[in-house]
């Protein structure tokens, strides 16, 4: 369960940074953006661009980073925290996303199913006697 922790925290990581490149940077090309509805714009330069002023993919690199090291060296309680903490994050974002923006950002999507994923795979190895 280890490995897939791993694996799912990199994809996390790569997401991350594709979000973070996108707000630090503004590129031309923004595939994310189809229309007013799927729109990633609204979510890297909108409302919840940022957090406590840091900018919000920032906070999930960070995270992914921390949960895939936890995975490495086999740190239960670490990563059952941060992916608790992920989450929780996650489903304050899709909240605002679904519901106050009224967008829906495929890039965040992604990152919140990954986030589930790792969340239950932490849940199963904190129960994990090993």
């Amino acid at each position: 369960m280890f490995k897939a922790v791993k694996i799912l925290s990199v994809f996390g990581i790569i997401l991350a940074v594709y979000l973070l490149w996108q707000q630090l940077f503004r590129p031309a090309w923004q595939p994310c953006s189809i229309n007013s509805f799927v729109n990633c714009d609204a979510i890297v330069f909108g409302p919840v661009a940022k957090t406590l002023g840091i900018p919000t993919p920032l906070i999930g690199l960070v995270g992914y980073i921390v949960i895939f090291f936890s995975a490495v060296y086999r740190k239960k309680i670490l990563m059952f925290s941060m992916t608790t903490f992920g989450l929780l994050f996650c489903l304050w974002i899709g909240y605002r996303e679904l519901f106050e923006l009224h967008v829906v950002c495929p890039v965040c999507i992604g990152c919140e199913t990954i986030m589930i994923a790792v969340f239950l795979l932490s849940l199963k190895v904190l129960k994990t006697k090993k």
